[in-house]
């Protein structure tokens, strides 16, 4: 499998990364077996990554991995996730510390690659704790707490979720701070690719310039939500989507995401693969994380890598359905 640069960390990671969250859940939900399968399949077939957080299955995913990774082989990268709670913030550096000791127990490891921030910045979606840049850069704060974890050896490099308010989000990049951040990109909403995003524009959430301000900074930069929570993979709507975006709900999500699924047709795979595809495209991307169910879907995100990106006429239909509002 391809490999490139995660940005001026100078670790190879895998064009597809392997994702521990409750949207796909085969880390959370199927017997052991399974998990510990899908986990071996994905090794063996050159995932060099597995990117998990603590809030997934209040970490089951994190023992998940914990349980088997010793016996994968070649033995993979791993990255999580800490989130500050609203009563974390009289002690943020003791609860980012906290979090990530209680990640290695589970994780049953003394050091992780990478470790993120996954709390949105300046504005949440939901009721999810948004925090401030002021909050992340100010002295003895969240990127402060990172640094010396690092220098203690617990970690190798940090990384931040492109989430929430898209100013906050370029005002926290372009500190220069972190190593890496995962960016929200796909068939539906790829703007953070963009410099504006079309006058038709119905896509949702306004990401333009994140990922110029990350190259700009010699970040890398993981690709998240290639499946939009699952809409994109699946014309019935999945039971559980929490629309992590602004300028967007459910109801407009499915509504994209069957106008996607119309416009390229049965010609380019399953409409999870021609998703993926679409995502292959884009080359600064580090790695794009994709979570499953069953073992046959990555099975068949496998086939859609050798098959590789999508044509340019392919792109040139969504292009069409990103200036028209998707119709």
């Amino acid at each position: 499998m391809r490999k490139s640069f995660l940005g001026r960390t100078g670790l190879a990671i895998s064009e597809l990364a392997f994702g521990g969250g409750v949207t796909g859940g085969i880390l959370i939900n199927p017997d052991e077996a399974i998990r510990h399968d899908a986990l071996q399949r994905a090794v063996a077939a050159g995932i060099n990554w597995i990117d998990t957080a603590a809030i997934y299955g209040d970490g089951a995913s994190e023992e998940t991995i914990g349980r088997h990774l010793r016996a994968l082989a070649p033995q993979p990268h791993v990255s999580t996730k800490v989130r500050l709670e609203a009563d974390d913030m009289h002690d943020v550096a003791g609860a980012i510390e906290r979090g990530l000791d209680r990640s290695l127990r589970r994780l049953q490891s003394d050091s992780l690659t990478l470790f993120q921030l996954h709390n949105h910045l300046g504005h949440g979606v939901g009721e999810r704790l948004a925090l401030p840049p002021e909050q992340v850069l100010r002295r003895g704060g969240v990127a402060d707490t990172f640094d010396r974890l690092k220098e203690q050896g617990l970690i190798r490099a940090s990384g931040m979720t492109a989430a929430g308010d898209t100013a906050a989000c370029l005002e926290v990049i372009n500190s220069g701070r972190f190593e890496a951040a995962q960016i929200y990109y796909n068939a539906i909403n790829p703007s953070a690719a963009w410099a504006r995003v079309p006058p038709g524009w119905r896509g949702g959430q306004d990401f333009c310039g994140l990922m110029a301000a990350c190259i700009d900074h010699d970040m890398g930069i993981l690709n998240i939500r290639v499946w939009a929570g699952g809409v994109l993979a699946n014309p019935e709507p999945p039971q559980r989507l929490f629309v992590m975006t602004s300028g967007t709900d459910m109801a407009n999500e499915i509504r994209c995401a069957a106008a996607v699924r119309s416009a390229l047709g049965a010609g380019y795979g399953s409409p999870a693969q021609a998703a993926l595809r679409f995502v292959l495209a884009n080359r600064d991307f580090a790695t794009r994380v994709i979570g499953i169910t069953e073992i046959a879907q990555l099975d068949a995100a496998l086939a859609a890598v050798a098959q590789g990106p999508l044509p340019t006429a392919a792109v040139s239909k969504l292009e069409a359905l990103w200036a028209n509002g998707f119709e």
